[in-house]
């Protein structure tokens, strides 16, 4: 209750100096509240660094969590930015991305992305398409290799890298399933300074590569699985079947799954939230989901071999430790994908003619192949303007003379023939000079038929 002006009046002289000791209280927790809001606010030096192969659908999925319709492509190393929210404490900040094109030559820009000095605020995002699952496993463990040497070279120091790793196991440890009655207590990662000794500890599998940074990959391209159905005959096994391996492989890493579709609009929100959520330390209340093959999410923490190996039981026809290209064969069509950058080097003008020269000096033949190829024809042609008759020095017998004639005026009484008839089929009308033609071009026909 506020106290009125005639009790301050009557108050004793001490009470002021209780008044002035409240007031600087007061004012020392304002100050500190102030200080403990200020510090809580979300950073801007966050980093997202995003891997994948050439059309795998990265650069669609970023541009659906930037809420942007129109994706732009670009090549090399792309940055730009993707708004965190807090709904909780009203405030926001500005995500750093960097999105490395899937051609190979272009790892050496990671330096760029991923240094010691951003090492510990930063996230790993690969992503790989549904599209083509023959090459799913393949191409996830070539982009965590990539990034693993990288981390090897940046030269981290060995304390760091303890300290990094330790979060890394700690958030794992730490991963309680939400539920309906209780709320998810997922929270920023700690320290891994105190440890509970009623945590758990590790599989046998998991975090065997523990890069000391968090890691989530992306399956995209999700509703593809019905078009794998329809055209190339995949059954429910094949899709568990990738799972597995999958699954497998994102447990040695301690890596969070997400199976993602920007046309269908399936787990882009919740992606959105569990980068929030790992990255800033975000409250995240949402449960794994294994029913949806086209919209799996495994969150880090909990999954394991135990899990996985439900997936074995629905395998009938295939052996769960088969080879994964064994049974996901890349069809034959695609086995030799076309070059996206191939080119076609010229010969050197120059070198071309000093060749040139070689061969005349040689004894080559100079005359163009257009030249030869036209006299090769009109030696093919028979010859219709020769004498029907021999000359004398001619060697031909007088038998072969007589057949040549013949086979002479049979060509141009046909040219003639062809020349007094209309190009539909019907004799023209003749005068009595063609009449006359013609009785003798029947004449020259009837003489020129072959004797046996």
């Amino acid at each position: 209750m506020a106290t009125s002006r005639e009790e301050l009046l009557n108050k004793p002289a001490d009470f002021d100096d209780a008044i002035d000791d409240d007031d600087e209280s007061n004012l020392w927790e304002d100050l500190l509240n102030e200080a403990k809001q200020s510090s809580s606010k979300l950073q801007e030096h966050k980093n997202l660094i995003i891997l994948g192969d050439l059309s795998c659908g990265k650069t669609t999925l970023i541009a659906k969590l930037q809420g942007n319709e129109e994706p732009e492509k670009g090549s090399g190393l792309e940055f730009a930015h993707l708004t965190i929210s807090d709904e909780y404490r009203e405030d926001s900040t500005k995500l750093g991305l960097w999105m490395l094109d899937g051609d190979a030559t272009h790892t050496g820009l990671l330096k760029y992305a991923l240094t010691a000095d951003n090492f510990m605020d930063s996230l790993i995002l690969v992503t790989v398409s549904m599209a083509q699952p023959w090459s799913i496993l393949k191409s996830i463990t070539n982009w965590l290799s990539i990034i693993t040497d990288h981390i090897d070279r940046i030269g981290i120091p060995n304390e760091v890298m303890q300290q990094c790793k330790q979060k890394i196991i700690k958030h794992y440890q730490d991963y309680v399933e939400p539920d309906s009655l209780s709320s998810s207590r997922l929270t920023a990662p700690s320290s891994g300074e105190d440890s509970d000794p009623s945590v758990l500890p590790l599989g046998e599998n998991v975090l065997i590569n523990n890069l000391g940074v968090p890691v989530i990959v992306v399956l995209t391209k999700s509703d593809a699985i019905s078009t794998l159905e329809k055209e190339m005959d995949y059954k429910e096994e094949r899709f568990d079947f990738i799972q597995q391996h999958v699954r497998k492989l994102c447990l040695t890493y301690g890596a969070a799954l997400f199976y993602v579709s920007v046309r269908e609009e399936k787990n882009c929100d919740l992606l959105h939230k569990y980068i929030a959520h790992r990255v800033y330390g975000l409250e995240f209340s949402s449960p794994p989901s294994v029913v949806e093959r086209d919209a799996l999410f495994i969150p880090s923490g909990w999954d394991s071999d135990k899990k996985i190996a439900i997936l074995a039981e629905n395998l009938v026809t295939i052996k769960p430790d088969e080879e994964f290209e064994a049974v996901i064969k890349r069809p034959p069509a695609l086995r030799r994908p076309a070059n996206r950058d191939g080119e076609v080097a010229a010969e050197d003008q120059q070198d071309f003619l000093n060749r040139c020269q070689g061969l005349l000096a040689k004894g080559a033949p100079a005359t163009p192949v257009s030249t030869r190829v036209e006299s090769t024809k009109s030696a093919a042609k028979p010859r219709t303007g020769s004498s029907p008759s021999a000359s004398p020095g001619s060697p031909k017998k007088s038998g072969d003379s007589k057949g040549s004639s013949q086979q002479g005026e049979t060509v141009l009484a046909n040219f003639f023939n062809s020349l007094l008839t209309k190009k539909s089929g019907s004799p023209a009308k003749a005068s009595p000079d063609s009449k006359a033609a013609r009785a003798e071009l029947d004449r020259m026909t009837r003489n020129s038929k072959p004797s046996t």
